[in-house]
C-alpha cells in the first residue's frame, strides 16, 4: 500500500491518481473491473425493502422467546477463479465459513450451524472433495456443525463451480452487541490474514496484467506475504497468496461481551467504509495494522489509487470493534487487536472514516 501524507493531498507523487500510469495501462477501480459497490448496495436495498422483517446490517435476527435465531449467507466470489487456475480447492471452504460466521460475530451472535451449496456445471469429485476439506476444517475453526448441503448440477446457468452457505447462530438480547458505536470509543482493530474474500475480481484483473497466478510472488520488490499454503522459506505463487483464507474471528465473542463492546464490524465488501455502519460519526483511525505485501502488489500492478484500495479491501485490518477506552484495553490484553482510533462525533450529518490520510464517507 503507498501511503499518502498526513493532508491527504491527491497531487502527492506518491497517491497514483493519475487514471494513466505511463505504461499506458489505465489505473483500475473495482467498478471498471465489473462490480460496483454503489450499485450493489442500491440492489441490496431494492431487495431488502420490498421483504419484510429483516433486521440488523450482518444478520437477519429472527426473536423465538428467550433468544434470536440469527441467519446470515454469503459465499466465496471470484477467489473461486483462482482456485480453478490452481487446481486447488482445498482452502476455499474455510472462506465459505468465514464470510458466514464473521458477519455473525459482528453482530454478537454465537454460530453454531452451517449449510452449504455448491453449484457445478458438472459433477467432480475431486474438486468437491477438496471443497469439503475446507468446509470440514472452516467449521472446526469457528466450532460449528455441517449440518447440511445441496449439490446441484446446472450447466446452463454456472461455468465451473459456485460456493456459497447460511450459517445459523443464536444469541440472547444480553449476548447482541448495541450495534451503535459512542463518541468517544476506542476503536480496537484486530489483523487480516491478507485479502480474505472481497476485492479479488479486481485483484485478480490487477495481478494478471503481467503475470499469471502460477508465477511466484515478487517478494525481492514487495516482501514475504503471508501465505500458510506453503512451507515456511518457500516462495508462494502469486495464486496461492490470492487464495490465503479469510481469517475466523468467532473467538473474539466472549472477551467482546465481556468488555460490553458497543458495535463491531467485519471488513469485508466497502473495505474501511463498514465502519459507517457502527453510526453517524468520525471514525480517526490513526494506528492501522500495516497492510501486507500482497496489496503492494495489487496497488501497484493495477495502478489502483489509496482511495480505491481502502474503499474495496481490508488493507490489513479485517475487524473492528468500538468500546469505552478502558474496555478496549482490557480486549487487548487478550487478544491480539490493538487501539488504531477512536470515534468523534461527526462534522455533518453523514459517517466518515480517516484512514491514512484518507476520507471515506
Amino acid at each position: 500500500m503507498t501511503d499518502r501524507g498526513a493532508n491527504g493531498d491527491d497531487d502527492a507523487p506518491d497517491g497514483n491518481r493519475d487514471a494513466d500510469d505511463g505504461t499506458g495501462e489505465e489505473g483500475l477501480t473495482y467498478a471498471d473491473a465489473g462490480v460496483d459497490i454503489d450499485a450493489s448496495e442500491a440492489a441490496t436495498a431494492a431487495l431488502v425493502g420490498a421483504v419484510e422483517g429483516v433486521s440488523g446490517d450482518y444478520a437477519g435476527l429472527l426473536d423465538i422467546g428467550d433468544r434470536y435465531l440469527a441467519l446470515a449467507t454469503d459465499g466465496v466470489g471470484t477467489k473461486l477463479l483462482v482456485a480453478e487456475a490452481l487446481g486447488d480447492y482445498s482452502t476455499v471452504g474455510i472462506d465459505c465459513i468465514a464470510m458466514n460466521v464473521n458477519d455473525l460475530a459482528a453482530a454478537g451472535v454465537t454460530p453454531v450451524a452451517f449449510v452449504d451449496y455448491l453449484a457445478v456445471d458438472e459433477p467432480d469429485e475431486g474438486f468437491a472433495e477438496q471443497v469439503g476439506q475446507g468446509l470440514r476444517a472452516g467449521c472446526e475453526a469457528a466450532d460449528i456443525e455441517l449440518v447440511a448441503g445441496e449439490t446441484a448440477v446446472m450447466p446452463e446457468v454456472v461455468k465451473s463451480l459456485d460456493l456459497a452457505g447460511t450459517c445459523a447462530g443464536l444469541a440472547t438480547d444480553e449476548d447482541l452487541l448495541p450495534g451503535d458505536a459512542e463518541a468517544g470509543d476506542a476503536l480496537v482493530g484486530f489483523p487480516s490474514s491478507g485479502i480474505h474474500s472481497n476485492g479479488l475480481t479486481l485483484a485478480r484483473q490487477a495481478t494478471t496484467r503481467e503475470h499469471s497466478y502460477t508465477d511466484p510472488f515478487p517478494v525481492e520488490e514487495y516482501g514475504t506475504p503471508n501465505c500458510s499454503r506453503v512451507e515456511d522459506g518457500e516462495t508462494p505463487r502469486i495464486g496461492d497468496v490470492l487464495l490465503e483464507p479469510t481469517r475466523i474471528y468467532t473467538h473474539l465473542l466472549e472477551p467482546l461481551r465481556e468488555a460490553d463492546a458497543h458495535a463491531a464490524a467485519h471488513i469485508t465488501g466497502g473495505g474501511w467504509t463498514n465502519l459507517t455502519r457502527l453510526g453517524e460519526f468520525r471514525y480517526a483511525v490513526d494506528d492501522p495494522f500495516d497492510a501486507d505485501p500482497v496489496f503492494d502488489f495489487v496497488q501497484a500492478e493495477g495502478s489502483v489509487d489509496d482511495e480505491e484500495m481502502h474503499r474495496t479491501f481490508n488493507m490489513g485490518t479485517g475487524f473492528v470493534a468500538a468500546l469505552a477506552p478502558d474496555d478496549a484495553e482490557a480486549v487487548v490484553a487478550e487478544t491480539d487487536g490493538r487501539v488504531i482510533g477512536h470515534v468523534e462525533e461527526a462534522e455533518s450529518e453523514d459517517a466518515t472514516v480517516e484512514v491514512r490520510g484518507l476520507k471515506l464517507d
